[in-house]
């Protein structure tokens, strides 16, 4: 079996491969290691006639710009338009509930679990899961995904970029040009989520979805 490990910090690989090496029961494990989106991108390229079955891959990463690939998101996606067959573990030290469902919704990764709950134990777990074709999902990314359901407004795409780009500062008169819809539509956005939230002015909101783990 071919396992693409991909982290900025080469403890947690050798780490990473540790698991890997005394957990995966297929053989012994053929593991190649990243420690950015350029070099995620080499080995994969390299790795086309010879396919990865596994990658166990850290959301912050450092860039590719050429590529356009910024996260450990965008190296998954690579490894799902090359490597349909890869099945893929999310990492990330990410505890925003809008971020982690982000995360899930765009990747669909077979496992995904945050820095903060990650051991040995449960790596290997994921590890063992996956290559037997069930899924790992994290309590605190499972948690994630309910909270957001339980806001239904959260699920919507644009909501959740109207809400990022308020949190970093941007003015409700300025994320027409940001998310491509009228004034109007985002003021009744807003609105709406001002109401799911309990909130009535918009800096209010945004304090109370970093208070509510959204942010």
């Amino acid at each position: 079996m071919n396992i693409l490990l991909v982290d900025d910090h080469p403890f947690t690989i050798e780490g990473y491969r540790s698991v890997m090496e005394n957990r995966v029961n297929t053989g012994v494990p053929r593991i190649s290691a990243a420690g950015s989106c350029r070099e995620a991108y080499d080995a994969i390229m390299a790795h086309q006639a010879n396919p990865f079955s596994l990658a166990a891959i850290d959301h912050n990463l450092p860039p590719y710009e050429e590529k356009r690939m910024v996260t450990g998101a965008d190296v998954a996606l690579l490894l799902r338009k090359t490597m349909p067959g890869c099945r893929i573990v999310m990492i990330t030290a990410h505890t925003e509930i809008l971020v982690l469902y982000d995360i899930f919704k765009r990747v669909s990764p077979e496992g995904f679990v945050t820095k903060g709950e990650l051991t040995p134990e449960n790596l290997g777990d994921a590890a063992t899961a996956i290559t037997g074709g069930d899924t790992y999902i994290s309590m605190a990314v499972t948690h994630s995904i309910s909270e957001v359901w339980k806001k239904e407004l959260m699920v919507d795409d644009t909501n959740r970029q109207i809400l990022f780009f308020m949190a970093k500062g941007y003015k409700a008169m300025e994320l027409a040009n940001l998310v491509f819809l009228s004034d109007s539509s985002i003021q009744k956005r807003i609105a709406s989520m001002k109401k799911a939230f309990g909130v009535i002015d918009n800096s209010s909101l945004v304090k109370e979805a970093i208070q509510q783990g959204f942010l």
